[in-house]
């Protein structure tokens, strides 16, 4: 997972960005506060310093302010507080801060002037003061949001991690909160697929069986009626009853071992290529008479761990269709670097078997049609067996006219 797609990364996100909202707001509201009370202080001050030496100047009585504070009327104003604005002004001479309040009356214009003023200095101090409390709710905030977000996000992980594991039973489903009743919903949830994938797996399992037995039985008739016939009448229609019974039995084989569903990684690896030399040469007979030629083309040797007989049956189907509905021309099989590829020149398949093709998951469609377009029940066995082994089948359109499928194994296949 991506750092920017954790939750506990958001949540602490989340916890720093509205601590730094809120110091924001805190910090303006400050701001105003310190101002309004340097008005009320300083220019207060000042303003009422005026309001008492300027009459007594004007009468020429003595006009001794409080310490820190000078009054100054006409050719008295310094020359480097002349020409300020009327009002408080904050001036900053040879490095000294000075608050100036200019003004004019009857007399003529004067100033008052605090030079031993100490808000500058207070205001720093405050300032300071709200910065670091503003930088220690920030350094708060993410610390109480790592915790949250573990005391949130672990759980979850926790679950997450005993569901993927496919554990009888999840941890959380004792607790009262939320977690509590994701919990119990995912426990019953997984409980009831769990029962579904059984309930399929043992139907699967015994259907297989069941039909293991006819099967035997018809290939067995079938085997006598091939050895005992006196005619082609009655052995062609042998031969034929005995390869749809060897081709059920086959398939009874597959699906029984994808109810089973054995563990790859334990298994033998086989030889795909020689299975699909093997396919391609078995199928031979479908073509023999037929303006068909059958052609199969070798190239570099790799193996797989997986049960040879679901391989034989993926490639198998793809040929056996390509041989049995393609009319005229040729039917191609071809060994590449890890895939397997089966081309014909039939006419292609139906737009609506290749929609489903292209969906995920889909089960291609049964389309009633000529050519290599009738493959749809095949299509999907092939399907199954390809996500089961970890590999994939496309289909694409063959230049020239007809389809062309394509098999990739699991980059992780052995060369030979």
């Amino acid at each position: 997972m991506r750092a920017a797609e954790s939750l506990r990364r958001r949540i602490v996100v989340a916890f720093v960005s509205f601590s730094i909202i809120l110091s924001l707001f805190i910090a303006a509201i400050a701001a105003v506060a310190i101002e309004g009370i340097e008005v009320h202080l300083v220019d207060n001050r000042l303003a009422e310093a005026a309001r008492w030496a300027s009459p007594r100047q004007a009468a020429g009585l003595p006009t001794d302010m409080p310490a820190g504070l000078r009054f100054h009327r006409g050719g008295d104003i310094p020359q480097s507080l002349r020409g300020l604005p009327t009002g408080v002004s904050e001036v900053d001479i040879d490095g000294v801060g000075l608050h100036v309040l200019t003004g004019t009356d009857a007399n003529g214009p004067y100033i008052v002037v605090d030079h031993e003023s100490d808000y500058e200095k207070v205001e720093l101090v405050v300032y300071s003061m709200f910065a670091a409390v503003l930088l220690g709710i920030m350094l708060f905030a993410a610390v109480l949001g790592r915790f949250l977000a573990r005391r949130i996000v672990n759980p979850i992980t926790e679950l997450a991690t005993a569901v993927a594991k496919g554990s009888n039973t999840l941890p959380l489903t004792g607790r009262g909160d939320e977690l509590g009743i994701l919990a119990r919903a995912l426990e019953a949830h997984t409980t009831e697929l769990r029962a579904f994938l059984d309930r399929e797996r043992f139907f699967t399992g015994d259907v297989s069986h069941e039909l293991r037995s006819p099967l035997t039985v018809i290939m067995g008739a079938a085997e006598i009626l091939m050895t005992q016939a006196d005619s082609d009448a009655v052995r062609a229609p042998a031969e034929r009853i005995y390869r749809a019974a060897h081709e059920a039995a086959e398939c009874v084989t597959v699906l029984l071992l994808l109810a089973r569903a054995p563990e790859l990684g334990r298994l033998p690896p086989v030889q795909v290529d020689a299975i699909a030399a093997r396919e391609a040469e078995r199928y031979r007979p479908l073509v023999a008479n037929r303006p068909i030629a059958l052609r199969y083309q070798d190239g570099p040797a790799f193996s797989i761990q997986a049960p040879a007989e679901l391989c034989a049956a993926a490639i198998g189907n793809l040929v056996r269709n390509a041989c049995q509905y393609t009319e005229r021309g040729e039917v191609l099989v071809q060994i590449q670097q890890g895939q397997v590829v089966v081309e014909d020149t039939g006419p292609g398949l139906p737009d609506a078997v290749r929609e489903t093709l292209r969906q995920p998951g889909g089960t291609p469609a049964a389309v009633p049609s000529k050519g290599s377009a009738g493959t749809g029940l095949g299509l999907s066995l092939v399907r199954r067996i390809c996500e089961y082994l970890g590999a994939t089948l496309t289909y694409e359109d063959r230049a020239g006219g007809g389809s062309r499928f394509t098999i990739g194994f699991p980059s992780d296949f052995t060369r030979s």
